[in-house]
């Protein structure tokens, strides 16, 4: 739904059983939306739970045929047996430095973005708005970089930034890339830390503007913190993100990313993590507590609720349309576990 109460506006349609492994369907029929959305992610378990064995198996066959061909492309292997190897030896060597259990899935290989109802929206900012500043935050390997810059947006106006630069490394190794052929900055950093982005409230385009001019290219290049984005970044990808924190640190989160966030009207954070029906905390499998929104707590959290006791939005009231989606997905006969997964797709954009 939307921030005021209306059916999700995008066009197109989302397929909830894409966002699973085999195992896993909807709750309920397929949804009128857009696009088709997110990884095929098999559970909080699958994301998140370390496990023993490090020879990993993907199936290729579970990737869209796009994503299969530009894998094709970017790596230059054309060879099926030879691009499985390729693709599984990254993995396993992900897998030593940080145990996800989503490198064991075909999850590892999807480009997430493009799931996204907004993603052909900010395809075209990219086209249409002069030096429009795309950032992948919680890039990893870099999937969705590199699937933003294919579809159209021009390079040298995005960034990618996250706390694992191993990832962003092996990106290289993945895609057959170096830093040359493959320019794009990348941003090492946490994103709760005010070092990396300065507590800043929202930017406005009369009483509170931004307080530098956009950075520039070289900026970009050698920037060593996101501060010199505040208030001129027109896109700001966030997936499988939000749902690694508490609820307190979910909202130094979004404020921080409102901060990056330009004025103008149709600039937008966008992503997916896991949720719920009804919001709450939750021990992940690694014992880590974690908070997981619902569709209307996640609505509140930007644009906040009337009422006494309710904390603001990190948003003033009528600066942002909020769009969020719960998916309710059941595991089936065979499923890896017998718990109930839901994801939230979402997108909040300056109006």
């Amino acid at each position: 739904m939307t921030s005021d109460g209306k059916p999700y506006r995008k066009e197109g349609y989302i397929r909830p059983q894409e966002l699973l492994p085999t195992g896993y369907q909807s709750h309920q029929p397929f949804q009128q939306v857009q696009v088709e959305p997110t990884h095929n992610m098999a559970s909080q378990e699958a994301w998140d739970q370390p496990v023993n064995d490090h020879k990993i198996t993907l199936n290729l066959q579970e990737l869209r045929e796009d994503e299969l061909a530009l894998i094709k492309s970017q790596t230059g292997i054309q060879d099926m047996d030879e691009l499985q190897r390729h693709v599984e030896s990254i993995a396993e060597k992900a897998f030593k430095i940080y145990p996800y259990g989503y490198l064991t899935q075909p999850a590892f290989l999807k480009f997430k973005s493009s799931y996204i109802p907004i993603f052909k929206h900010v395809l075209e900012l990219g086209k249409t708005r002069q030096n429009a500043i795309f950032l992948d935050i919680g890039c990893g390997f870099g999937h969705d970089t590199r699937k933003t810059i294919a579809d159209g947006y021009p390079i040298e106006n995005v960034i990618a930034s996250d706390i694992h630069p191993e990832f962003w490394t092996l990106g290289h190794e993945l895609f057959k890339s170096t830093p040359e052929s493959f320019p794009v900055p990348f941003i090492l950093g946490d994103a709760l830390d005010d070092a990396f982005i300065p507590d800043c409230l929202p930017f406005d385009t009369e009483t509170h503007k931004p307080l530098t001019e956009k950075p520039s290219q070289t900026t970009l290049a050698s920037a060593k913190s996101l501060a010199p984005l505040q208030g001129h970044v027109s896109a700001v990808h966030a997936s499988a993100l939000f749902h690694l924190f508490v609820e307190e640190q979910q909202r130094v989160l979004a404020k921080k990313l409102a901060s990056l966030l330009s004025p103008e009207p149709g600039s937008v954070i966008f992503g997916f993590q896991l949720g719920a029906s009804e919001a709450k905390e939750i021990t992940n499998i690694r014992e880590e507590k974690i908070f997981l929104h619902s569709e209307d707590s996640w609505t509140r959290l930007w644009v906040g609720k009337e009422g006494e006791g309710e904390l603001e939005g990190v948003f003033p009231k009528g600066m942002v349309q909020v769009d969020v989606r719960l998916y309710n997905l059941k595991p089936t006969t065979g499923g890896t576990t017998s718990s109930d997964l839901d994801l939230l797709v979402w997108s909040v954009e300056r109006i």
